[in-house]
């Protein structure tokens, strides 16, 4: 394993190393220490890596992720995962504002809470939090799954395209255009997977699905797939 002291290092130096590896290489396990809630630790990485953040983390953690799997020792600030594209990012502890803002494919699994907008604008990500979500978590989710083991804040899915929501536990108020749909058996299944991926041993059966009620753009379900 390649441990990098990013107090002694510096932010600079460590994504360097990160952007210089590629698929073929053979250093693909890192420890990264005294992270000290640095910003945009990890961003932008585009190999197979298994990275270890051990401590909290600032903005944009994990940003533009692709094909690595990272994971936060910590808690992670506003941002973690955004945009990502593939690859697996988990958080051990509870995430700010905006986790997985536009991601658009990958896993992020947060371990404990995650703040407002959780999942905002996601265009393919999964997203599955153990905990809860803040206000206005998948706002303008246009596809993708976000799983909320707990409870969900004011406004869920306002302006909601079509990404899937699974919520376990209560939800203060629904937003614009997001209606409560019928649970079929083959959303349980995907469901079920989901929670496998996040690590979570929740119970499929005690979710209830969200949706878009497709009243706030045009649709025509002939063209269901292009969305």
């Amino acid at each position: 394993m390649q441990t990098f002291d990013l107090e002694a290092e510096g932010l600079r130096a460590l994504n360097a190393s990160l952007h210089a590896l590629k698929g073929d290489t053979n250093t693909t396990a890192w420890e990264i220490i005294n992270p000290r809630g640095s910003h945009a630790i990890a961003v932008g990485v585009d190999a197979p890596l298994d990275i270890t953040v051990r401590g909290s983390t600032g903005y944009y953690c994990a940003g533009m992720n692709k094909l690595a799997t990272i994971r936060v020792a910590g808690n992670a600030g506003p941002g973690v995962a955004e945009n990502m594209m593939s690859g697996t990012v988990i958080i051990d502890g509870d995430a700010s504002q905006y986790a997985g803002a536009t991601g658009r494919g990958g896993t992020l699994v947060i371990k404990g809470n995650a703040a407002s907008r959780c999942g905002i604008s996601m265009k393919g990500i999964d997203i599955v939090v153990h905990g809860n979500v803040g206000h206005m978590s998948a706002f303008m989710a246009q596809s993708g799954n976000l799983v909320v083991c707990g409870d969900a804040g004011e406004a869920l899915g306002d302006s909601l395209y079509e990404a899937r929501l699974f919520v376990r536990g209560s939800v203060k108020s629904l937003g614009a255009d997001c209606i409560e749909k019928e649970m079929r058996p083959e959303h349980v299944e995907l469901l079920r997977d989901l929670l496998v991926r996040g690590d979570c041993d929740a119970d499929p059966s005690e979710f209830r699905r969200y949706g878009s009620a497709r009243k706030l753009y045009n649709f025509d379900i002939d063209n269901a797939s292009a969305y």
